[in-house]
């Protein structure tokens, strides 16, 4: 296993349209699935997807482990927001509700930001593991928003792009000012009409 660099924001290979995978049981995706892991470990993410260590191939690996899950999300909801250790090939989304909430939202490639975001509150995601197996689940909280955040980078999308105001994209150091002066935002929610 290698750690990979982490491309940034800016960089072509986080614009494009990634490519699928034709075998996803290939050594080659092993390699690539297990480096992914080892690197999103390393930097402390909960995702990761190809493009952004160079690949530009339809693989995302993530987890939503309960440490990394906001508390005040799990208070207001009665759902499970956890994920285990997941690798999706060629993976598909099903929103399933208008409803979306915001949430702050961070990425690798973004290093040192924040921003506000809008996202599905509940989706169903689907793809293959390394087997050639499929994968589905329904997902609902951070656990949606980490599965919709690292399968926009597969079609050259960052959080800012999805984000309603440039207001709310922020420093990471400038985060504790945010909480004391704006709780509503991270937790209000709109309908798509």
């Amino acid at each position: 296993m290698t750690i990979r660099k982490i491309a940034r924001m800016g960089h072509p290979v986080l614009l494009q349209h990634a490519q699928p995978v034709e075998d996803p049981k290939s050594q080659e995706i092993r390699r690539l699935v297990a480096d992914m892991v080892e690197t999103m470990i390393d930097a402390n993410g909960a995702g990761l997807a190809a493009p952004q260590v160079h690949e530009p191939v339809r693989v995302v690996v993530f987890q939503a482990p309960p440490e990394r899950v906001p508390p005040e999300t799990e208070a207001e909801e009665a759902f499970d927001h956890t994920a285990p250790l997941t690798v999706l090939i060629n993976p598909r989304i099903e929103v399933l509700t208008e409803e979306r909430a915001y949430g702050w939202e961070g990425c690798l490639s973004v290093p040192g930001m924040r921003g506000l975001v809008p996202r599905p509150t509940r989706i169903r995601y689907s793809g293959l593991d390394l087997e050639g197996n499929e994968v589905s689940r329904d997902a609902r909280g951070f656990h949606a928003r980490v599965v919709c955040h690292e399968c926009d980078h597969l079609d050259g999308i960052l959080y800012p792009q999805r984000m309603d105001d440039l207001k709310d994209l922020i420093f990471e150091t400038e985060a504790r000012h945010w909480s004391g002066d704006r709780p509503s935002d991270a937790t209000k929610t709109e309908s798509a009409d």
